[in-house]
């Protein structure tokens, strides 16, 4: 696990790092590590990037990478809203949405990621007819990004509101997942293609 200093200098050459034929996949808001350090685990085939605004955080993430001999993600403190001058056109071939902050609040909706104004810098830096992976446990929040994705012409799939009781596979559930489904809250889960 390694952290990105300058992910400015990196646009356009972050498959250099590992394997250059690998798949590129980013996680936006990392948290503490958990979700990117298993799937790298499950898949050192692809290549993951994982950001957060927060160094402290991101620093816990790659202790936990570290710690668990994961070599195939890289990190850095990043703001969403920069994506564009971090990462070329179609760089990226995964997005991973976990838990991101619902912000709450009408007057904050151009803070949360699923608004149209990042899904517009999503386009920009996946490759068309990828996808992006969205999870979360706030219904509000859910409800607010099915109707950012229709607005931009987004296709989904796969949607489900109770995620631990549906028939996907394979889910590597997040800090926040385990805390809020041992609580009882059901995940909400979709897929979004271009």
């Amino acid at each position: 696990a390694v952290q990105e200093k300058d992910p400015y200098a990196m646009r356009g050459r972050w498959r250099e790092w590992l394997t250059p034929d690998c798949a590129l996949c980013l996680e936006i808001g990392c948290g503490k590590g958990k979700f990117i350090s298993e799937m790298a685990l499950k898949h050192p085939e692809i290549n993951y990037i994982a950001m957060d605004l927060f160094e402290d955080v991101l620093v816990l993430a790659m202790e936990k990478a570290v710690s668990q001999d994961v070599g195939n993600v890289k990190f850095f403190v990043g703001n969403a809203a920069k994506l564009e001058e971090y990462f070329s056109f179609g760089e990226i071939e995964r997005i991973y949405l976990n838990f991101s902050d619902p912000w709450k609040k009408k007057k904050q909706a151009k803070r949360r990621l699923t608004h149209k104004n990042f899904l517009n810098i999503y386009k920009k830096i996946i490759k068309n007819g990828n996808k992006i992976c969205f999870k979360t446990d706030n219904k509000s929040l859910f409800e607010f990004s099915l109707n950012s994705f229709a607005e931009e012409n987004y296709k989904m799939s796969n949607i489900t509101l109770d995620l631990h009781n549906s028939d996907f596979e394979d889910n590597v559930m997040t800090e926040y997942e385990e805390k809020f489904s041992s609580m009882g809250n059901p995940i909400c889960k979709m897929i979004i293609s271009r």
